[in-house]
């Protein structure tokens, strides 16, 4: 047997599989213009692979309704800055599926891509914010089906809150109304003021009964749930605010 079958064979049957998930769809489909495009790119891993080594790489990200895999080979390792390595893709179905997929998804083909929500959840009891987040996961694909994603991030105080939705876009923030630094009501106000934040829905939660209810209306939240809240009620809500 050559070495040039011999690499082939033993690419065939390589075992190895590493998932890439990236953070959304448009940095999905910028690394495929930079690099996925020309026949390969760098992955960040800290699992020890020798150069020639063959392996798969399943790519996906947040809304992608069915992950695409491709064969790989290792051309080159690193280790710093960071830790990882340059692959260069095989021929194959899976570089043509790779094509058609950034494709359907700059065309958002809903068959492709599900809408992903973006949900800033605000509570300074990690615990809470675990659960709910854990929740939401959990019942997306009851509730939606396929047509709709979460991707959940977190802040434990209000100024937090304040830096993350000038920094990201979020489609709804969910957050409590007392918390340390800057309590959430005061965090809504300064949301309000702001225009580019003026629009965005927020769902205000609380343990605090009437006086936390008046306190998040006053400042502007959309809607006003009792703590503990229910996750029923919370998928409800946010079905509401999303359809409307």
């Amino acid at each position: 047997m050559s070495e040039e079958a011999a690499s082939q064979r033993k690419h065939e049957r390589a075992a190895v599989t590493l998932v890439v998930d990236y953070d959304g769809a448009e940095d999905f489909v910028g690394d495929y213009t930079e690099n996925l495009s020309k026949g390969g790119t760098f992955i960040q891993t800290s699992r020890a692979f020798e150069v020639g080594s063959g392996l798969r790489l399943v790519l996906s990200f947040p809304g992608l309704l069915q992950p695409v895999s491709i064969e790989a080979v290792v051309r080159w390792t690193r280790v710093e800055p960071d830790l990882g390595v340059g692959v260069e893709f095989l021929d194959g179905p899976g570089r043509e599926a790779l094509a058609a997929l950034v494709d359907r998804v700059q065309r958002r083909d809903p068959r492709t891509v599900a809408r992903v929500v973006r949900l800033l959840v605000v509570d300074d009891n990690t615990h809470v914010s675990s659960l709910i987040c854990n929740g939401l996961q959990a019942s997306a694909k009851r509730s939606f089906g396929d047509a709709l994603a979460f991707e959940l991030s977190t802040a434990e105080t209000g100024s937090d809150a304040i830096q993350k939705l000038r920094t990201d876009t979020y489609d709804a923030m969910l957050i409590d109304v007392y918390l340390p630094v800057m309590d959430g009501h005061k965090a809504i106000e300064m949301a309000r003021k702001d225009p580019a934040l003026a629009a965005l829905p927020i769902i205000a939660f609380s343990a605090g009964g009437p006086t936390a209810r008046q306190l998040a209306v006053n400042a502007g939240a959309t809607i006003f749930l009792d703590k503990p809240v229910r996750l029923r009620q919370l998928m409800e809500t946010i079905r509401q605010l999303i359809e409307a």
